[in-house]
Formats: structure tokens, C-alpha cells, sequence
């Protein structure tokens, strides 16, 4: 009978693999997939929608993907912009970020315009105003549950939009008056839109030159950088940032043609379909980055994310599409009194609430429950 050798017994640097450890590999690198890993899947709904949109598929379920298909182009824009600010400065990332956060909305509006949908226009840009104000602005409240917003930042932007509701309320009244200066492509409304770009690119470079200081002096007092963060090069950025854009324009035409479908099928109104679906859809950028920001406890982050996108559609993105209505075929793009009120009304509600300086759960129901009163009036008129 042979006996085991006599001794210690060899030890290995690796030890046996069980079944446990075997899964152990597969369990950590399912972990490691994070959120944006899932969007940055779901890009292949752009694809899907395209395809469906060429193969005449209906008009509800290219309607659909559309929708769908924004949200993840949305967060990739955002994405880029971000990893492009880290090498062009503050100033040149804040341009990015308005020019391309917005995106969605202007090209959508843009098309509307092209394909003679009025209501589409007006109820897009409205309700991108409305939801930013209210909608973004409390979902991220009840998430951070309680928290501070810079009154200063804030004011400038709601006083920005109000200077929009302000100035194309006198359009409107000109307009209902039966006077010709306050058609679509008189010199008065044309003159308003010139004054809210200069007014916007104003507060913006002055905003943009403060927040830098601000950067500045947060890099200055940092201990260690932040050396996990990986940030594209500036040529990936820019290339991702084109054709981002690029399958914006080509979602948002299969959107814009099949929106009107939709509506009739579904027994919506166009214009609460495009305040409600599409202008939420619009700002998934804002709308993810700030609740995102306030789940960590940054309300003033958010809220400066709320407020500055709101009055970028106001003083930006508004106007400019005006101006390409009145280039291309003088759609009428009157706002009605409905529409202006509930503009004011999202100005209104924040200000008051900023007067408590501290934001709180109870300021965020607030807000989204006069949100829903908002989206019940935009079904019925």
C-alpha cells in the first residue's frame, strides 16, 4: 500500500477554482455595466427607427421609436460636450453646451416649421420652457429632498424668460389688434427676436466669465485631481458631437412627419402631444443630468441646470426659429394667450418658492403638481 509522502504539503500561488470562483469573474464585470453603459446600447434604436420609417412601417410605432430615440442621442450629446469643455475652457463649453443641449428642440421646431406644423412649433417650445421650470426643476427637489439654489443665477434666468413672455406678449396683443406690426414677418417681431439673441449671448458671456472664476478657484483649492475620470480627446468629442447631430436631424424627421399620424390615431391633440412627449423627450439631456446631480445631493447644480435651460429655449432657441419661419415661408407663429400664461405661470412659481431661499420636498410637489394643471390645460385647448 503506498503511502502519501511525508511532509508539508506544496503550496500553490493559485489557488483551485471552484464553481463559486469561476462566477465571481462574471459577477464583477456585470457590476461594472453602469447606466450609461445601457444607453449608450440603446443608440441602436436610431438604426431600428430609420429603418422602420423606410420600410412604411405605421405611423404610431415610427412615431414611438422616434421618441425613444432621442433620449439616448440626447445623453450622448451631453456626454460630448462635456468631455469637449475639458479642453477648450469654460467659455467655449458653455457655446457647446447651448448650441448642442438643445439640439433635439430646435431641430424638431426647425422641421415643424419646415413641414407647416404650427402647433408643433409653438407647443414644443412651450412646453420645453414649462417642463424645465417646473417639471425638472421639482423632480430634482424631491430627489435631493432638501437643498439651496443660487437665487442670484436663478433670478437671471427667469428674468431672462420673462423678458421673452414679455416681448412677444406685445406681438401677440399687436397681432389680435389686427395690426400688421405684430404679424410673423414684420419688422417689430423680427426686431424682438434680434433683441432676445443679444440679450441671451449677454447673459450668457457674463454667466459663462463667473462660473469660470468659480472653476478657477474650485481647481485651485482641490487637493487631488480627479484621476479616475477619463476624458475623450478633443477630436473624438467634436466627431461624436457631428454625428450626434447629424442622427438628431435624421430621428427628428421621421419624428415631424409622423407626429400628426399620431395624434389622429391616438386622439391627441398635436399640440399636447408635442408640449408634452416631445418636449419632455427634447430635454432628456437636462432632465437626466439634473436629477442625476440632485440624487448627490447638488440642488444648486440642478436647479441651475433647470433654470439656465429654460431660459435658453426663451431667449435662444425661441427666437431663432422664428427667424426661420419668416426665411422660409412666413409660417404663422403667433403665440396665443394660453401659451404665454403658462410660460408666466412657470416664471412665477420658482420665483416665489426662491423667495424661502431653501427648497425643500414639499416645494418640489409644488412645482410638478402645477406642471400636471399645465399639461391638463395644454390637452384641452
Amino acid at each position: 500500500m503506498n503511502r502519501p509522502p511525508e511532509g508539508p504539503v506544496p503550496h500553490s500561488d493559485h489557488p483551485a477554482r471552484t464553481a463559486g470562483s469561476t462566477r465571481r469573474p462574471l459577477l464583477g464585470r456585470a457590476r461594472r455595466l453602469r447606466p450609461r453603459h445601457l444607453v449608450w446600447l440603446l443608440l441602436l434604436l436610431v438604426p431600428a427607427d430609420l429603418l422602420a420609417d423606410a420600410l412604411g412601417a405605421g405611423p404610431v410605432l415610427v412615431f414611438w421609436l422616434s421618441v425613444a430615440a432621442l433620449v439616448p442621442i440626447a445623453y450622448v450629446i451631453g456626454e460630448a460636450t462635456e468631455h469637449a469643455g475639458e479642453h477648450t475652457g469654460s467659455l467655449i463649453a458653455g457655446l457647446l453646451n447651448a448650441s448642442f443641449g438643445n439640439a433635439p428642440e430646435l431641430i424638431v421646431a426647425v422641421l415643424a416649421v419646415t413641414h407647416g406644423l404650427p402647433d408643433v412649433v409653438l407647443g414644443s417650445l412651450t412646453g420645453s420652457i414649462v417642463s424645465n421650470l417646473l417639471l425638472v426643476l421639482g423632480v430634482s427637489t424631491i430627489v435631493a429632498r432638501r437643498g439651496r439654489v443660487n437665487r442670484r443665477a436663478a433670478g437671471g434666468s427667469l428674468m431672462l424668460a420673462g423678458l421673452a413672455v414679455v416681448l412677444f406678449s406685445l406681438t401677440t396683443m399687436l397681432g389680435h389688434t389686427g395690426d400688421s406690426a405684430g404679424g410673423i414677418g414684420s419688422p417689430l417681431v423680427i426686431a424682438v427676436c434680434i433683441a432676445l439673441l443679444v440679450a441671451y449671448i449677454g447673459f450668457t458671456t457674463i454667466s459663462v466669465r463667473r462660473a469660470h472664476a468659480a472653476h478657477t478657484e474650485y481647481l485651485a483649492d482641490r487637493e487631488e485631481p480627479d484621476s479616475d475620470e477619463q476624458h475623450w480627446p478633443l477630436a473624438t468629442a467634436l466627431i461624436v458631437l457631428g454625428v450626434a447631430t447629424l442622427a438628431t436631424v435624421g430621428v427628428s424627421e421621421t419624428l415631424t412627419s409622423t407626429i400628426k399620424q399620431f395624434a389622429e390615431s391616438a386622439g391627441l391633440p398635436q399640440f399636447f402631444v408635442a408640449a408634452v412627449i416631445v418636449a419632455i423627450v427634447g430635454n432628456a439631456t437636462e432632465h437626466g443630468g439634473a436629477i442625476l446631480i440632485a440624487n448627490r445631493g447638488r440642488l444648486d447644480l440642478a436647479g441651475q441646470i433647470a433654470f439656465s435651460s429654460g431660459a435658453q429655449v426663451a431667449t435662444l432657441v425661441l427666437p431663432a426659429v422664428v427667424l426661420v419661419a419668416v426665411a422660409i415661408n412666413a409660417l404663422p407663429l403667433d403665440f396665443r394667450p394660453v401659451e404665454l400664461i403658462t410660460i408666466a405661470i412657470a416664471i412665477a412659481v420658482p420665483a416665489l418658492l426662491l423667495l424661502r431661499r431653501t427648497m425643500t420636498v414639499l416645494s418640489g410637489v409644488v412645482l410638478c403638481a402645477v406642471y400636471v394643471g399645465l399639461a391638463a390645460v395644454y390637452y384641452f385647448v
